[in-house]
């Protein structure tokens, strides 16, 4: 059985060499004059002389501003930190600037889902349309700060949506159509857009599901609205509906004559100037509108695609990721390095459990971004994609969304590929990237994330407040970073701001994870520190014990909680979902408990094992392990989680109920 920290891989000389981040080391010594031993090396210089990072960023990038910057950063204080004051950048323009470096007509996306077979949209076609519907945003009078929101799949048309209105300096948000419409109004009732891109619905698991009465309620909810832009996509032959507001079809709105590059003008705004909102998961109370700048995403989401995803020019880059997910907002980095992005509208499970690696054959992808609870899906399966699928251009696989178990990490070698950079990831929605992720020029170490990412200056602290190294501490980030939000939407005074990140720690910003950082710079995120287990004074990840339950095969999946309860002890109740036709008698009981103290200790073992219907997640796949526990607290359900930020809002029912009826 392969352990947490186990070797499994090392890219050889050549791939290290090529790789991106050594480019940039060279670079650094030759126009810089520093020279690094290695990765550690230059991260805690990232960290050190965050100035200089910074600036080395954007000349190696060659990022483009009219206007020249005064200085790098403003001042080292959070939140209200300014980067690069005095430049003027446009978001749209730097994602757009390479259909010039090569053939027009070669593919900027490969695109596929339920409804629509693979196909390919190229570099000149992508800005040509995404100039044609800039133009026409402006002409129905959006200006510069304005809020466009789109309620639309992963599909072409939402992006370039989103870049004709990033293009103007509007402000782009989105909301997944599996999102049901009081869930949408939660989000877009705070920023009152006046433009909404909509889709009639959407196909998902070979079901088709109809939101045009969800459109008809938010819209109605919604007096800021004054066009909305309609695409018939779950039914081409159907009438555009009419509603209160003006209606335009997609069609229409790209109907436009083309638009010469040389003629367009990109809408070039300040690093403080909104590109695009965000939202929290909103689990237990309205999401937070977390506002993100056009240069700090661009420094950002270059280093990242760059260094931390070694994407290549040409290449392909497949993550799965819906509109309502952060990750959507990456798709991106593909292009930015002159390659190519892969959408993936619909199941990705569907018509096959190995249907993510078909995807992958097929679009020829270099990089792929994947859930550890899809791999585990696979892994139980008994699936051996390498044996099926011709992935001879595919180097690295990236496991997000979730902790990855060393089993995931070492199926993926023993059933995919054997040379294949595989890495975790763990970063959020304030940043819209990672903060602990990969570097191609490290070892892979089975469970383990390979290091910070650079410029994250993170440590982990104990509850004194002290760096501690190889426990579980608070992941702390020391320094400012250019994607931190320039605000929560609304929350001009900083106060909310201020309340959610710098609570405990008024002059670092706490990010809310359980975080272990080993002595060889690898680490862990064991998930959110409000849901860690406080067993008997002791710590633990409850990622530790989904671990050994992953390997049962007849269970579906979990979810444990520690509560302390009135006499000052603790009740650790852990929750099984079943396979079918398994029951969770007194054997599998006695089973699970005895696997669980000898895998781990007799402190992850439970104080009472229960069998459930389901497993509560939000709409981003996240296990909700801090509303549960507050239920076991005895907060009522209306206050302990906004429901209708979850996948299924009834799976919480039968919680509330235990909770309820243990508390009588």
């Amino acid at each position: 059985m392969v352990e947490a920290g186990d070797f499994l891989w090392q890219g050889d000389e050549d791939f290290v060499a090529s790789s991106n981040v050594s480019q940039f080391m060279a670079w650094l010594a030759t126009e810089r004059g520093h020279h690094f031993a290695d990765y550690h090396e230059l991260w805690r210089w990232s960290v050190a002389d965050i100035e200089a990072f910074w600036q080395a960023i954007w000349d190696y990038f060659q990022l483009h501003s009219p206007t020249p910057h005064d200085k790098v950063l403003s001042s080292r204080s959070m939140p209200g930190a300014q980067w690069f004051t005095g430049a003027t950048v446009n978001y749209a323009e730097h994602v757009l600037r390479n259909e010039v470096n090569g053939d027009p007509s070669r593919p900027f996306l490969y695109h596929l889902s339920e409804l629509r077979p693979l196909g390919e949209m190229s570099w000149q076609e992508v800005a040509q349309k995404t100039r044609i519907l800039a133009t026409r945003l402006r002409a129905l009078g959006v200006k510069p700060g304005d809020r466009v929101a789109a309620y639309m799949p992963n599909i072409p048309e939402t992006v370039i949506a989103m870049l004709a209105t990033t293009a103007i300096g509007a402000v782009w948000s989105s909301a997944a159509p599996e999102f049901g419409a009081g869930t949408v109004i939660d989000r877009f009732s705070q920023i009152e857009p006046t433009i909404v891109f909509v889709a009639d619905g959407y196909r998902y698991g070979g079901k088709n599901f109809d939101r045009r009465d969800d459109i008809s309620t938010i819209i109605a909810a919604l007096p800021s609205v004054k066009t909305v832009i309609w695409m018939n996509y779950l039914q081409p032959d159907s009438e555009v509906a009419a509603m209160r507001p003006a209606v335009l079809g997609w069609e229409e709105a790209l109907s436009g004559a083309p638009v010469p590059a040389a003629e367009f003008e990109f809408e070039r705004v300040p690093s403080d100037h909104p590109l695009w909102v965000l939202f929290s998961s909103g689990t237990t109370g309205l999401p937070k509108a977390i506002v993100h700048g056009h240069l700090g995403v661009l420094l950002e989401h270059y280093k990242s695609a760059a260094f931390h995803m070694n994407i290549k020019p040409g290449r392909s880059v497949y993550f799965y990721t819906t509109t309502g997910w952060m990750v959507w907002n990456t798709l991106m980095w593909g292009p930015l390095m002159n390659g190519i992005a892969v959408l993936y509208d619909g199941d990705p499970a569907h018509p096959r459990p190995d249907a993510v690696w078909d995807i992958a054959a097929r679009t020829k992808a270099q990089q792929i971004g994947i859930s550890p609870t899809l791999v585990l899906t696979m892994q139980k399966l008994g699936i051996r994609p390498g044996e099926k699928y011709d992935l001879s251009a595919l180097e690295g696989i990236f496991l997000v969304g979730s902790p990855a178990t060393p089993e995931s990490f070492s199926w993926l070698y023993e059933n995919v590929k054997a040379e294949l950079w595989v890495t975790s990831q763990s970063g959020g929605t304030e940043f819209c990237s990672g903060l602990v992720g990969g570097s191609p020029t490290l070892a892979v170490n089975a469970g383990e994330i390979q290091a910070r990412t650079l410029g994250a200056d993170i440590v982990a602290l104990d509850e004194d407040g002290k760096e501690i190294i190889g426990e579980p501490g608070e992941l702390i980030i020391r320094s400012p970073m250019p994607s931190m939000p320039i605000q929560l939407w609304g929350d001009k005074d900083f106060a909310a701001y201020r309340d959610a990140y710098f609570d405990i720690y008024p002059q670092w910003w706490r990010h809310g994870d359980s975080f272990t950082l080993n002595a060889r710079g690898t680490c862990f995120v064991h998930g959110r520190s409000d849901a860690t287990l406080n067993r008997y004074g002791v710590r633990i990840g409850s990622a530790e014990i989904y671990r050994t339950l992953d390997t049962m095969p007849e269970i579906v999946d979990s979810l444990i909680v520690c509560v302390e309860d009135k006499n000052g002890g603790f009740y650790m109740p852990l929750f099984v979902q079943m396979r079918e036709g398994t029951a969770l008698d007194d054997a599998m009981i006695a089973r699970l408990r005895q696997k669980l103290r000898t895998e781990r200790s007799p402190r992850h073992v439970p104080d009472e094992i229960i069998a459930v219907p389901a497993i509560p997640y939000t709409l981003t796949s996240k296990k909700m392990e801090v509303p549960v526990r507050k239920l076991m607290m005895g907060i009522p359900l209306d206050k302990a989680a906004n429901t209708g930020s979850m996948k299924d809002p009834g799976a919480l029912d039968w919680f509330a109920d235990f909770a309820s009826r243990r508390a009588a």
